[in-house]
């Protein structure tokens, strides 16, 4: 019926929580992957391709990256890689911090803390996993609902259950500040937008029980995970691990355009070329002007 369907029936990990299929409805994205060496599928009467390998360094890339200068692009990519990891971790930091390590926090940041905290009755653990739960209703509503009553919704639902929270002394105000940072860090990334949402949890519940250790010990086992994950029969961390110089090309910087001229060695396409060599403007036109003099 969609392309959704057959994604869930092509995937090489069908239990795992993170994407290994791609999806795309714009023609740029999916002829570029192409050029690249991948595959797309495309259903009749569907607005939605779908590519194959997908690997996790995809979900930080955005289409427009490619027609911004490479350096503002570079910071771009860095940003979203830090929102993300704010987005998962923020909150079981403020948590683990706050239960188990209060020697960490600054003098005058411990106290300011500390002086919001004073008369709360629920535990720090359970008071950032009231605030999460609250927030994630928030964003299912304000995406259920019609667009122009979605987005009111959203915000002033936000501010209002936030001041009154604050105003009952229900939870303290640092946390409002860590789950709203929270909020807005989760949607830099748009396709990992939902896992996020899940690791949020899981790391808050983590650092609950044992503080900046059990937030390690929860990190490596996804990080362990990741490794041995493959998008059809492409390591899914690639090419991070296994290593691949040239394919970093594209990774956490972009490189220019006319440098990206071969494909990715992981997908072990029988053309490595992606384009012809030497396209840099200055070579070409060193090319241009010998081939004048002859």
């Amino acid at each position: 019926m969609d392309a959704g369907y057959i994604e869930q029936f092509i995937e090489d990990s069908p239990k795992s929580l993170f994407p290994t299929v791609g999806s795309s409805e714009r023609p740029d994205v999916v002829a570029a992957r192409i050029l690249e060496g991948r595959a797309a599928i495309l259903v009749d009467g569907s607005p939605m391709a779908l590519t194959v390998p997908f690997l996790f360094i995809e979900g930080f890339q955005n289409p427009d990256d490619y027609y911004a200068r490479p350096f503002f692009t570079v910071l771009v990519r860095w940003v979203r890689l830090l929102g993300f990891f704010l987005s998962i971790y923020l909150p079981g930091i403020f948590v683990a911090l706050e239960a188990f390590h209060p020697e960490l926090f600054p003098t005058p940041l411990l106290v300011s803390v500390a002086a919001a905290r004073e008369g709360l009755p629920l535990p720090i653990t359970l008071e950032a996993l009231l605030m999460l739960i609250l927030f994630e209703i928030l964003r299912e509503a304000g995406l259920r609902m019609p667009r122009s009553l979605g987005q009111a919704v959203s915000i002033v639902g936000a501010l209002v259950i936030g001041q009154a929270a604050v105003s009952a002394g229900l939870v303290g105000a640092p946390m409002v500040i860590v789950i709203a940072t929270t909020a807005i860090t989760s949607f830099l990334v748009v396709p990992y937008a939902d896992l996020g949402a899940i690791f949020r949890l899981i790391m808050t519940i983590a650092s609950g029980f044992l503080g900046l250790f059990g937030i390690f010990l929860v990190s490596i086992e996804i990080l362990s995970y990741l490794t041995s994950l493959r998008s059809l029969g492409a390591p899914y961390l690639s090419p991070v691990t296994p290593l691949n110089i040239r394919g970093l090309k594209d990774t956490f910087i972009r490189a220019p355009l006319w440098a990206m001229d071969s494909r990715p060695e992981f997908l072990d396409a029988p053309d490595t070329r992606r384009q012809s060599p030497g396209q840099m403007p200055g070579n070409r036109k060193n090319r241009t002007n010998r081939g004048g003099s002859r």
